[in-house]
């Protein structure tokens, strides 16, 4: 069964921002991580920060849009989720080996999903 757009769209976000979180504004920051992280809403966000719920949008609209942007350029996401697919499969290959195998590949797997 395929994820809710609106959910899919939320960890998409809460991945980039992830990676990304360091190149955005403080403020930029704030309201992605009070809106995705905490699950506020734009008028909960607006009404700590004593301003509109328009501008709480917009700052959220432009810092999403930011992160697209640094992913399409470095693209550390998808770098990530490909590394992760790999380490997936080799690890499911390594299943099928030979216990001295296992174990001598074992620590080499585990600290390449430590790089991350």
């Amino acid at each position: 069964m395929p994820e809710h757009p609106m959910l899919e769209k939320t960890n998409r976000i809460n991945l980039l921002f992830d990676f990304y979180s360091e190149l955005l504004t403080e403020k930029q920051r704030t309201f992605l991580s009070c809106y995705f992280h905490d699950d506020y809403s734009l008028g909960e966000i607006a009404s700590e920060f004593s301003i509109s719920r328009q501008a709480v949008y917009e700052h959220i609209k432009r810092a999403e849009l930011m992160l697209e942007e640094y992913e399409r350029k470095l693209r550390l996401l998808a770098k990530h989720e490909q590394r992760t697919d790999c380490l997936n499969r080799l690890e499911d290959l390594l299943g099928e080996a030979s216990p001295d195998l296992r174990s001598k590949a074992a620590p080499l797997l585990e600290k390449m999903r430590l790089v991350d």
